[in-house]
């Protein structure tokens, strides 16, 4: 779930509902006070942010979903970038900002592999009630998810609890085997299984091979922890092919033709 961020001391009628009803939903969502108003603060601040924009692009990190922009690896980060670059280019206005779907420490990480194992049936639904509210509050914008491995799979697992009517789009870039038969794929939808140049094991290989990769990611941060070396587990789900480059052709023209098609150039 998304870090508390600071809410703007502004008084006026609006934002005294918004900041009501934020919290009237955090409420319903958490049964932890400082989870509710973590969840509520983010909120009433995209929010204010997005007031004015026609685009909210949401990053959904993988891993274990709370890695900041700046710790996720250089073409994670370029994908989002990339996208937000073609929006711009388009004439759109928009907001970046990320969506945590866990926190910092073990038994954060540990809930968070509970909710993997049954595709995010909790949390999902809890981001779905996010977007909502954020759709709702700030005259029907539009949504873009980008996620990447494990935040692909989130990201889908979100879209299966909205609507058609909702102007939420998702890019999935890497969805792990694991997940592949939950996975639901609709015209909002596009999902990029391959970088064009090196199949990726964790998408096309077999069931053991990604169980087997993810089970020694954790064994690898550990090794990186104790020599000192400070890396995200990310970075320790190492696979041929597991790499989504925006600096790659293949990967801009997947991108940039499913903007297109959904979105006229102004």
């Amino acid at each position: 779930m998304a870090p508390a961020l600071s809410v703007r001391p502004d008084r006026s009628p609006v934002t005294m509902i918004l900041q009501k009803e934020a919290r009237r939903l955090a409420g319903n969502q958490f049964k932890s006070r400082k989870q509710a108003d973590e969840f509520a603060n983010q909120l009433i601040d995209v929010c204010c942010q997005a007031g004015s924009k026609d685009f909210l692009i949401v990053h959904n990190p993988g891993g274990w979903g709370h890695a900041r922009m700046e710790t996720c690896l250089d073409w994670e980060k370029g994908i989002v970038h990339g996208v937000a670059s073609v929006i711009g280019e388009m004439g759109y206005s928009f907001l970046i900002t990320q969506y945590f779907r866990s926190g910092f420490g073990f038994r954060e990480e540990a809930a968070d592999f509970r909710e993997q194992l049954r595709f995010f049936a909790n949390k999902a639904g809890k981001m779905a009630a996010w977007l909502r509210f954020v759709i709702e509050h700030t005259g029907k914008i539009t949504v873009i998810l980008v996620g990447v491995s494990q935040g692909a799979a989130f990201g889908n697992a979100v879209m299966q609890r909205l609507g058609e009517g909702d102007p939420v789009y998702s890019i999935e870039l890497g969805f792990p085997i694991i997940y592949k038969s939950r996975r639901r794929i609709n015209k909002r939808t596009l999902v990029i299984d391959s970088n064009g140049e090196q199949p990726d094991k964790l998408v096309r290989g077999s069931l053991w091979d990604g169980i087997g990769i993810f089970a020694a990611a954790p064994f690898k941060w550990i090794g990186h922890r104790l020599r000192g070396e400070k890396v995200s587990l990310p970075h320790c789900v190492n696979t041929p092919g597991h790499a989504y480059d925006w600096r790659n052709p293949f990967i801009q023209k997947r991108v940039r033709g499913f903007l297109e098609a959904n979105f006229a150039v102004r």
